[in-house]
Order: structure tokens, then C-alpha cells, then sequence
């Protein structure tokens, strides 16, 4: 979905966030989704090149989340708990992380 669809779409939705916390969640999910379109399209790519531009831009959507992960962790102490649980959670299973 074209992001300018999807806020035309949610416009109504959009406006009931109350949080920043919200709406950064929000922005991860359709960077998430960003990532998949770009590489499903990537793998069915005939040129080369296009199939380079779009992973390209699928890479830069991480960036994205990443600058979301980051300002979500500063606003929101409960998030960075749970991430730090989830990893504790891992370790336990064997996982390293």
C-alpha cells in the first residue's frame, strides 16, 4: 500500500493517536512493511539494477526503523524493558544474541 493511500485511508485513526510513543510504533510497522514490498519486488525484478535500487531502498527503510527504535526507547522506559526481557528470554533458550 502507497504510504499517501495509507494515511488518506487512516486519517481518522491517525488523528486519535495520543502518544508520540504511538505514533512511532506506527511508523515501525509501515517501514516493516516497506521492507517486505521492497524485497518481494527486488526478487521479482528482471533488470539487475532495479533489483539493486530496490534493495537499496529496502536498506534504508531499516535506517528508518532504526531512528523510530531509537526515539521509541528514549520516550518509552517500558519499551526498552521489554526488549531487554525478550533478549534475556533468548539467552535462556540457548540463543545468543
Amino acid at each position: 500500500m502507497k504510504l499517501s493511500k495509507y494515511l488518506n485511508e487512516n486519517f481518522d485513526t491517525i488523528k486519535q493517536y495520543v502518544s508520540d510513543a504511538e505514533m512511532l510504533r506506527e511508523s515501525i510497522i509501515l517501514e516493516l512493511d516497506a521492507i517486505n514490498r521492497y524485497k518481494m519486488m527486488a526478487e521479482k525484478a528482471k533488470s539487475a539494477e532495479v533489483r539493486r535500487v530496490l534493495l537499496h531502498v529496502a536498506a534504508e527503510e531499516m535506517h528508518h526503523i532504526g531512528e523510530f527504535q531509537a526515539m521509541l526507547e528514549k520516550l518509552d522506559p517500558d519499551h526498552t524493558e521489554g526488549l531487554e526481557h525478550g533478549k534475556e528470554d533468548l539467552e535462556k533458550m540457548g540463543i545468543k544474541v
